[in-house]
């Protein structure tokens, strides 16, 4: 018989990390996984992701040994969101966007060549899903804040720029992606305004009264769903699209928006203008 020894690994405490919350960011993970999943579902996205799967999130710190693909920045009304992508899963989603994926009926997927040359459509199309991703990171983080500690954000909610490799020691979220037998990763690390904001969400509700007043009324009047504005599509032959360059002018009439639920249209509304920003009303029911 054969004994052997094992020894239990414990973790080590990081002394700037004690009386904060730490212990509760798998909570936060679980609620991204979910909203990135549902954020990849959506119409607008989906012709992006096909059938790609959010299988885990996790949080890590950056230790500088990782292999990492190059690096975007994207800054949200907190502070700001280093994003990064396999290769292979951008170009998997670079075959399905453009219809290279596999032809109907058949179950052989195109071949994903990380060594072919870096085109200027796949950075565009990294930039993209960088920031629809990082939107919805930094929807869950201002979502997760008490009452009163929001920000409003001025024009545009995220906005890209050029990023470098994130220092040693920063806060990094893993997601693991899979499609299929392709299983890659991508990475969101945040400043220490974000992440003050992260802990700070997770935090347990202290104040019982005040927990328990959230709780009273109907639960219409609690149950909180997502609503999308839909302001305009027009319809384009095939040949129009391509034929498009840049500076062309695609005309069209805004008339009333359709606002969604998932893929639900329930209502119509009207568009208008108040301090700058677009709002709906008018809201009419569908049927």
């Amino acid at each position: 018989m054969t004994i052997t020894k094992t020894t239990v690994r414990h973790e080590v405490l990081d002394p700037s990390l004690l009386g904060r919350p730490v212990h509760r960011l798998p909570v936060f993970a679980a609620q991204l996984r979910d909203d990135l999943t549902q954020a990849m579902r959506l119409n607008v996205n989906r012709r992006y992701w096909g059938s790609f799967q959010v299988d885990e999130v996790e949080f890590g710190r950056l230790d500088g040994s990782e292999a990492r693909t190059r690096w975007l920045n994207f800054a949200a009304p907190a502070g700001n969101i280093a994003f990064s992508l396999e290769r292979k899963v951008l170009l998997r989603v670079l075959n399905f966007r453009y219809g290279r994926s596999a032809r109907a009926g058949d179950n052989a997927v195109a071949v994903v060549d990380e060594n072919a040359r870096v085109t200027a459509t796949e950075e565009r199309l990294s930039v993209a899903l960088g920031q629809q991703l990082a939107a919805t990171l930094a929807g869950r983080i201002e979502s997760n804040l008490p009452a009163g500690a929001t920000r409003e954000a001025d024009g545009e909610a995220i906005k890209y720029g050029v990023g470098t490799h994130p220092p040693k020691g920063t806060w990094v979220i893993t997601v693991h992606l899979s499609d299929g037998e392709l299983q890659g990763k991508c990475w969101f690390a945040l400043d220490k305004n974000l992440m003050s904001d992260v802990l700070r969400g997770v935090l347990p509700e202290r104040d019982a009264t005040r927990k328990s007043s959230k709780n009273l009324g109907p639960l219409a009047a609690r149950l909180q769903v997502g609503l999308n504005g839909r302001l305009v599509s027009k319809e384009v032959t095939l040949g129009m699209l391509f034929d498009l360059r840049v500076g062309d002018v695609i005309p069209v009439s805004l008339h009333r928006a359709d606002v969604l639920l998932e893929d639900s249209r329930l209502f119509t509304a009207a568009v208008t203008e108040h301090k700058g920003k677009l709002c709906l009303t008018s809201f009419e029911d569908t049927e």
